[in-house]
């Protein structure tokens, strides 16, 4: 439960800054679903470079050496520092000419420049946030994530109302207010978690406080380990970017419809998000403890329980989004929901192989094999984009066939990541 609130962070951010701006207007609730996926890429570029650290510091928790745990999640700051600075400085400099390459709409396009004109600030604290993160979930110790992530869910939501509203004396900035609250709440939760590691006691016994010479060959393997896991993700959320973009040209309706379905789907997969950030650290810890034949169980009892509480709470959204969304989208205009409805149905279908498939890629992940899970993964996202284009662009079926893509994509990559793990060849591999 810690794991999967401490996973979600990005995706609680990106439906807090969607409601609100929803209710703002339907331009600016479209624009947030474009540069949102956006940010998102951006957020697992580092999360993805700390799955490395933490399936690392798994390995070393399983073989008991301690004195390697804190080395190794040094080395994974000192990495996600200098690539928060790479990262920052693209979105500041780089991303007005990397839109123009999707963006038809002047509005979504200015809309998108201006929420990242803030929210870039705060990719710093975000990228060492999920290295602190990575390391508490390596060693297992998950607690202070549900509290340190409620945190920032508050302080984001108090701040969204107030700067995107102009309410409490402060100035009305839209979208750019989403950004700005966002990047605010990012820099709390970072000095919170940094007084929590300084009280800690179990600090010391993991060297926490010796800080280390940049260690270049550490650093090396754990690239190593994690530039698969990134070009993983940046290949699964790039797949969806692109989708955004190929949707955009059928419409500013369609689009924010497309958003609406996107901050369901990124709240129901917060389960999923939890159970395979968790696989990841049992897969490596069980493998450092030279328990590999319970490798395969702990996968399928994970998958089974994960799709169960994915099922709980997706089937009362899905068959009754009106009621459920409500509260949180309730306006005399409830069109946007009704018009979606037709999508939830094709939610729970992606849903229902993503809950499995999702805890089965990171299985794969736990053993050390990303670069198979890159490859296959690449192979299904050129099927999936190709898929979308021909028939968002040449047939006439919208986009409930456009988001069925979903389904095969998880289909196929289920397949392909059982296969392997039957076949036992990760058994061979050294980290």
């Amino acid at each position: 439960m810690p794991i999967m609130l401490g996973s979600a962070v990005q995706n609680v951010i990106a439906l807090s800054d969607s409601v609100f701006l929803y209710h703002l207007s339907e331009l600016d609730f479209a624009a947030i679903g474009f540069v949102g996926v956006f940010y998102l890429i951006v957020a697992a570029i580092g999360f993805g470079f700390s799955k490395g650290g933490q399936i690392m510091i798994a390995r070393r928790m399983g073989e008991g050496n301690y004195k390697e745990v804190g080395r190794t999640f040094y080395a994974m700051v000192y990495f996600e520092l200098a690539l928060a600075i790479g990262m920052f400085l693209f979105m500041q400099y780089g991303c007005y000419y990397f839109f123009s390459l999707f963006v038809n709409s002047d509005v979504i396009f200015f809309k998108s420049l201006e929420y990242l004109e803030y929210r870039s600030w705060g990719v710093f604290f975000s990228y060492v946030g999920v290295a602190m993160v990575a390391f508490y979930t390596g060693v297992a110790k998950t607690v202070f994530i549900v509290i340190d992530t409620i945190i920032l869910a508050v302080v984001n939501i108090v701040l969204n109302y107030a700067l995107i509203f102009g309410h409490w004396g402060l100035p009305e900035m839209g979208i750019a207010g989403a950004g700005l609250a966002s990047t605010i709440a990012e820099v709390v939760a970072f000095i919170i978690f940094i007084i929590y590691i300084l009280y800690d006691k179990k600090a010391k016994d993991y060297h926490l406080f010796r800080l280390p010479s940049i260690d270049f060959e550490l650093i090396r393997k754990q690239f190593k380990i994690s530039s698969p896991i990134v070009a993983q993700a940046v290949v699964g959320l790039g797949s969806w970017f692109v989708f955004f973009g190929i949707v955009e040209n059928l419409g500013e309706r369609e689009l924010a419809i497309t958003n609406l379905v996107r901050m369901v789907y990124l709240v129901l997969s917060i389960p999923c998000w939890g159970f395979s950030s968790g696989i990841n650290t049992i897969v490596s810890n069980f493998i450092g403890a030279n328990r590999r034949d319970a490798v395969m169980p702990i996968i399928w009892r994970t998958a089974k329980l994960c799709w169960f509480i994915t099922m709980v709470i997706t089937l009362p959204v899905v068959f009754f989004p009106e009621f459920i969304l409500y509260p949180l989208l309730g306006s005399e205009d409830m069109s946007l929901i009704t018009d979606a409805r037709p999508i939830f149905y094709v939610l729970l279908g992606i849903l229902f192989v993503f809950s499995i498939g999702g805890v089965y890629f990171n299985g794969l992940a736990g053993t050390g094999a990303t670069f198979y899970g890159l490859k296959i993964q690449a192979v299904c996202a050129v099927l999936y984009l190709i898929y979308i284009y021909v028939v968002v662009e040449y047939t006439s079926g919208g986009l409930i066939w456009a988001w069925a893509s979903e389904i095969f994509y998880w289909i196929l990559m289920l397949f392909l990541i059982i296969s392997y793990l039957q076949s036992r060849r990760w058994l061979r591999l050294k980290i």
